[in-house]
């Protein structure tokens, strides 16, 4: 699974197929999967982005997603779709874009502070000493509370799959 969404025109793949319904065309997948790659409208592409893109996913894309169970792909009709397991899976993916920071990176930061601060309520360091303990672990799990619910949102509503007009790694802003 690894291998398959290691690639972005794979996951752009998934992405435009979890959004639609039945078969799409290989044409019309390649034109949205230009549109994402180029950041581009789809009717400001040029022939050799649309070619570029159709042929890498007829001649490897599409075939390494059939092959892996993802798609089912009909090469003379020129058509694909997601198999049935791949539609009912989430997919998720870490893009990160601007100033964004990895949510591993951020909860290194969030056990770091708090480990800190209980050491200082411990050792009565100024000005962490007028907390009480109860006072400081409230607002340790209020940001606790806080990050995590941050993080769903991020992972469910921005980071899946499908489940935006865009690609997590496309900036739509």
């Amino acid at each position: 699974m690894l291998e398959v969404l290691s690639n972005r025109r794979r996951r752009f793949t998934i992405h435009y197929l979890k959004q639609r319904n039945g078969d799409v065309t290989v044409s019309e997948l390649a034109d949205r999967v230009a549109s994402w790659e180029n950041g581009k409208d789809i009717d400001q592409l040029t022939h050799r982005e649309r070619k570029r893109v159709r042929n890498a996913l007829r001649q490897f894309h599409l075939s390494k997603l059939a092959d892996h169970g993802f798609v089912e792909y009909d090469s003379k009709r020129g058509t694909v779709r997601l198999t049935d397991a791949a539609s009912s899976a989430n997919f998720y993916v870490d893009s990160l874009t601007g100033g964004d920071i990895p949510w591993g990176v951020y909860y290194l930061g969030l056990s770091t502070f708090s480990t800190v601060g209980l050491l200082a309520l411990w050792a009565e360091v100024f000005p962490v000493s007028l907390l009480s303990p109860f006072m400081f672990s409230t607002f340790l799990v209020a940001a606790l509370a806080v990050s995590s619910i941050g993080h769903f949102y991020d992972n469910h509503y921005r980071m899946r799959l499908g489940a935006r007009d865009c690609p997590p790694e496309v900036d739509d802003s």
